[in-house]
């Protein structure tokens, strides 16, 4: 950017060319305006070199989590299926701090009644969620990030695991990061389900009738009081409680 001082110096050097006489105090002020050049320099190339290392340094940590991910130490009694009919075929499991699970993206459009979820747009959509905001409201499909977790039953009980409504959950598809919420419930026996913002968010199609993803999904669901976000609704909290969560779950 072309600051003062560089205007003025711009000033100064056109008279110069043209044949003005510089003195001792043009000199001085030459010198101060070439320091605080120099000082502004050093003050963006320090800013940028942090803008740029901030994507690096979330790269890193996405990279530590697949890592810590490629393996499974199953904490499910049982396997999934990824929708009604199909065979199970995907368990749930454990890591310290957090459970995860690698499945597809069905869209949730429950909840609060808007342009993108309603009975017209999605022939399953129901007007409440398991979880509700600070004001007592179904949560906002369209608008907030949310996950499905499956029902408690003898193959996976989600409390007994440390998670409760409101518990952050890491979705992360293609190199892209969404922290959501445990939003809702689903059935007993299906798993791999999120809200029509998180597919949004992810480049994913969010119609809740033809959109979602087969799979490639990686959800990381981070277990224990200090993982539940408050308000609901807060997306951005979410996101920097998250942040912290993640960055404790991968280690240095």
């Amino acid at each position: 950017m072309r600051g003062p001082a560089s205007f003025v110096l711009g000033l100064l050097v056109t008279a110069c060319s043209s044949g003005s006489p510089i003195g001792p105090d043009d000199a001085g002020q030459d010198a101060s305006l070439d320091a605080t050049s120099d000082a502004g320099a050093v003050k963006d190339a320090t800013a940028s070199d942090a803008a740029a290392d901030a994507p690096a340094d979330a790269g890193d940590l996405l990279a530590k989590l697949q890592a810590l991910t490629a393996s499974c130490n199953q904490v499910s009694n049982g396997l999934f299926a990824l929708g009604s009919g199909q065979t199970p075929t995907v368990p749930i499991c454990g890591l310290t701090g957090a459970v995860f699970w690698k499945a597809d993206m069905d869209i949730d459009c429950d909840g609060k009644t808007t342009t993108q979820c309603n009975i017209n747009t999605d022939p399953w959509y129901q007007n409440q969620t398991a979880a509700t905001d600070s004001q007592g409201n179904p949560l906002d499909a369209a608008n907030l990030p949310y996950t499905v977790v499956p029902g408690k039953s003898t193959r996976f009980d989600y409390a007994q695991a440390g998670l409760k409504l409101g518990s952050v959950i890491l979705v992360v598809y293609q190199g892209k990061a969404e922290y959501t919420v445990f939003g809702d419930i689903g059935p007993t026996s299906i798993i791999g389900e999120a809200s029509y913002a998180t597919a949004n968010d992810l480049g994913i199609d969010p119609n809740p009738s033809t959109g979602g993803i087969g799979g490639g999904v990686l959800y990381v669901a981070f277990t224990g009081p200090s993982a539940v976000a408050a308000p609901i609704e807060d997306h951005a909290g979410t996101v920097t409680l998250g942040q912290s969560l993640l960055a404790t779950l991968v280690g240095p």
